[in-house]
Parts: structure tokens; sequence; C-alpha cells
């Protein structure tokens, strides 16, 4: 049954992945996805547990789950990207508990369920230091002395810019973020662009593409002195891998590994990139 729930939260999720024609249906599915996924996290192994964290008079809502033992162990803040959600990284989540770490899935402004109240935003340090702050209230069972952070896509701008601030973040991993969005616009897909223009909660495509230059790393990286790992694709066709290559350009401690058969997110290849990530920041996180 908690299979069975898994697979009907993804369904619903993935049938309204960048689909913004019937925004009335797009809701439904995305509250439909949530709903089934939490029957689910009672049952998963090991359990997971839904935190809903005070931000700005709504919530971040985030499922933590903890390996097994007495002890605390470090944790992992998984960000999604731009139409990704906490529901989606069920297997990404898994790569880190199989070598001991907790993981904490987090649906940020304009994400997910968090789209409704919020529209996406470039500054995450606003996000990650309240996140960090409740979890030293709520004392959860994890190692607050060694926490790090892997972010997806428009993750991996909102990760290296929470860092740059908080500086309890030990390590973050960038997979498959631009350094300039704007400067990749005109060769996004239509798709994708609906997507901006939906979550960053504009009149238009214009509008959309004015707000894209905000989300930048410009002037950020020198000040991320914790080790950062960047994964990109060379065959990604969203961002181009110049993009990960002036980030670990800029950023002080950053290792840069670049997949020539990668596509977005490496999707195609993520039997190589999540061992390395996972190894990486068990790692770092000691």
């Amino acid at each position: 049954a908690t299979q069975a729930y898994q697979r009907a939260a993804w369904c619903y999720h993935l049938g309204k992945f960048l689909w913004f024609e019937d925004l009335d249906l797009h809701a439904q599915l995305r509250d439909r996805a949530v709903s089934v996924y939490r029957r689910a996290l009672p049952h998963l192994d090991p359990p997971a547990e839904r935190l809903e964290i005070p931000f700005e008079g709504h919530i971040i809502p985030a499922n933590l789950r903890r390996p097994s033992g007495p002890q605390p162990r470090p944790l992992v803040l998984l960000v999604p990207g731009l139409d990704s959600s906490k529901e989606e990284l069920f297997a990404i989540e898994e790569d880190f508990l199989r070598r001991g770490m907790a993981t904490l899935t987090i649906d940020g402004p304009g994400q997910s369920e968090n789209a409704v109240d919020f529209a996406i935003r470039p500054n995450w340090e606003s996000v990650i230091t309240p996140v960090l702050d409740q979890l030293e209230r709520l004392q959860p069972g994890v190692d607050q002395r060694r926490i790090g952070l892997m972010g997806i896509s428009m993750g991996a701008i909102y990760g290296p810019r929470a860092a740059a601030h908080e500086k309890r973040l030990r390590a973050v991993v960038g997979l498959a973020g631009p350094y300039n969005l704007g400067e990749c616009w005109d060769a996004l897909n239509p798709l994708t662009k609906g997507g901006y223009i939906f979550y960053t909660k504009s009149a238009g495509e214009a509008e959309a593409k004015q707000k894209a230059y905000t989300f930048n790393l410009e002037g950020v990286l020198d000040r991320v002195t914790q080790p950062l790992l960047v994964i990109h694709g060379g065959r990604d066709r969203l961002f181009p891998p110049a993009q990960a290559e002036r980030i670990a350009r800029e950023a002080p401690a950053a290792t840069l590994v670049i997949y020539p058969d990668g596509n977005h997110v490496c999707n195609n290849i993520a039997y190589k990139y999540r061992p390395l990530m996972a190894d990486w920041l068990k790692e770092m996180l000691g």
C-alpha cells in the first residue's frame, strides 16, 4: 500500500508537470499529490514526519526522515527545483539515508503546496535561516552541527545563496543550476518559460524574463566559503555547462563535476551522480 501511495502521488504530480492550461485542475492534482503522499509518510522505511515550519504568516512544509538508532545523525536539506516538489524526491532521500544521514525535504516559497501563498524568490537566506532556527527549537534528533544542503536545478541557485549568509550549512551540492537565469532565458523551451511565468506570478513572459535576471549568483559566490560540489550534465538543454563552470570558478571551495552524457539534472544517469553526491556529503559532514 505504501508503494501504491507513492506511485499515485508521483502520477498526480507528473500529470500537471509544467502544465498550466487548466489552473483549477492543476491545483487539484497538486493537492492530491500532497495528500496521498502524506498517507505514505508513516509507513516509509525509515518513516517520515511532516513538519510545518512557521514562515511569514504561513508555513514551510517539510518531510523529515531519520535512520534508526539513538545517536543524532547529520542532516541533508533537500531543495527542489522550479516545478519539483518534496513528494518527488523519495529516491534521492534514500541515497542519503542508506549512508546514515537524515533528510529534510522542503517546499520553499513558490514550490508545490507553497505556490499558493508565495512566488519563487532568489533570496533563500530568508528561507533557510527560519528552517534552521525552528530545528534548533524542535531538537528532532539530528546533529545540528552537521547540516548540508542539496539543491536541484533552481535549488542549485537557492542553496549557494543561502550558504553565503547561513554558515550553519556545512556543505552544499548544486545539481544542474544556472549562474544567471536571465542569461539562459531565450534558449528555454516554451513549457519551461510557462513554468517561470506561473511560479513567479508574472502577468506574462516579459515580466517573467525581467524577474529571471534576479535569480543569479553574481556577487554571491565569493561568500560561499563552505565546500560546494557543482554537478552538471554536458547535454543540459536548459542551462549550458558554461553556467556551472562559472559557478565553480567564483566559489572559493568548489569542486566541479560535468558528466558529458548527462541531460538536465542528469536524470538519465542518476546511477552516476547520486552515489557521488551522497558519498561527498557524507564525507563533508563527517
